[in-house]
């Protein structure tokens, strides 16, 4: 059963879900499986569909990679444009940059006690091209999108994250991924608490539209 979503809605209210993602409630794997039938809808180059999703449940190896990913994440919480503090942000900027590095940090602590790890790998080949790549994570990262918004619209929360790529060939290897084929995204997902979901603020769509020229 899907939420009374509008279109519209459902785009909008799509968050990284971080904080409240429920940790101890289960996730049935049929309903995953229902989020993974509307993702293998999207569009992809050449109508290939080179995709891959693996559906990681197992907790000792949900642990594994939650620990490639915290210790990925403490490498990144040292950058210099960690919480927001670019010189160039507002006040109110980095006040929400803030905000949102620590809830990047909870789920950093517990990614590996996150019921459900869904990765989006496609086939690609072990070096991946050095010309333009558009075409190639273009036929990826729309389905796993999808996945987000069905899942979204099934009560279950979700969050877009990458930094386990620093990682990416051990991972590979703990869980038998072949060489030829490339992870794109890590995709935690569970129940969520709360129901004040609502959209993000962001810059005035003029500061960032340009019409036949720049």
């Amino acid at each position: 059963m899907t939420l009374p979503l509008s279109p519209d809605e459902l785009l909008t209210t799509t968050r990284s879900v971080r904080k409240r993602l429920d940790l101890d409630r289960p996730v049935p794997l049929e309903l995953v499986r229902e989020c993974l039938e509307v993702a293998v809808q999207a569009p992809t180059g050449s109508n290939q569909q080179g995709w891959h999703w693996l559906v990681v449940t197992d907790a000792g190896l949900r642990a594994r990679i939650g620990e490639y990913y915290k210790q990925s994440y403490d490498r990144y919480r040292n950058s210099p444009g960690y919480g927001g503090r670019a010189a160039n942000h507002s006040d109110e900027r980095q006040a929400v940059q803030a905000r949102v590095s620590t809830s990047a940090e909870y789920l950093a602590d517990r990614m590996g006690d996150v019921p459900v790890l869904v990765l989006a790998c496609i086939t690609a080949g072990e070096e991946l091209p050095a010309s333009n790549q558009a075409g190639l994570w273009g036929s990826l990262l729309p389905a796993a999108w999808s996945f987000q918004l069905a899942a979204r619209a099934r009560g279950l929360g979700s969050a877009w994250t990458t930094l386990h790529l620093r990682y990416e060939k051990e991972i590979s290897e703990l869980l038998g991924i072949p060489p030829n084929v490339r992870q794109g995204v890590l995709l935690p997902t569970a129940y969520y608490t709360g129901e004040t979901f609502k959209p993000a603020p962001r810059e005035p769509l003029d500061t960032v539209l340009h019409l036949d020229r720049w």
